[in-house]
């Protein structure tokens, strides 16, 4: 399943790049994600997802594969398996900066397997899953980097597609 998104930050690409760069940084403006590890290369963590009436938790790993500087993108390959359960999700997930007077405007391209649970949902329902969770992504990453973190989820706080809020940071639109 491909999903796009796109939202603006309130800075520059130059900064911008850095922080999507600064998994310590951005790991806790994802909903539902929390870091174990970083090496540097491999981030290990956990996310919790509600669709709908189920509630999962994944853990895995994700490296970034690319990151282009030169064009502001970079790709990030992320797999999981359920922790209770036999599902799994992986994703590759495209972001790039464009300059929008001044601020930033971050294109987000996702390509996404998901088995188990959550497959019987269908398209529609991890469409707007995924838009509401970028949706409040932008939303928490914003008030990070213009320093008012108060939007910022507890760590580990699963990521509910009934509870985000896209009204904030751009309104991220899913398309088939």
């Amino acid at each position: 399943m491909d999903l796009e998104h796109s939202f603006i930050i309130p800075v520059p690409p130059e900064q911008a790049w850095q922080a999507l760069l600064d998994v310590e940084q951005v790991a806790p403006c994802m909903p539902g994600a929390s870091v174990d590890s970083f090496d540097g290369e491999v981030i290990s963590g956990k996310i919790k997802v509600k669709v709908g009436p189920v509630q999962m938790t994944y853990a895995g790993t994700a490296r970034f594969t690319e990151r282009d500087e030169a064009t502001k993108t970079v790709v990030l390959e992320a797999s999981g398996k359920e922790t209770r359960g036999s599902g799994t999700a992986s994703a590759t997930i495209r972001s790039s900066l464009q300059d929008e007077s001044g601020q930033t405007r971050v294109l987000v391209r996702t390509t996404m397997t998901v088995t188990g649970r959550p497959a019987q949902f269908g398209r529609g329902v991890m469409a707007e899953v995924g838009g509401r969770i970028i949706g409040k992504f932008a939303t928490n990453l914003a008030a990070e980097l213009s320093g008012d973190g108060a939007a910022a989820p507890a760590a580990g706080a699963p990521a509910d597609a009934a509870a985000a809020d896209t009204s904030a940071a751009g309104t991220p639109a899913a398309t088939r």
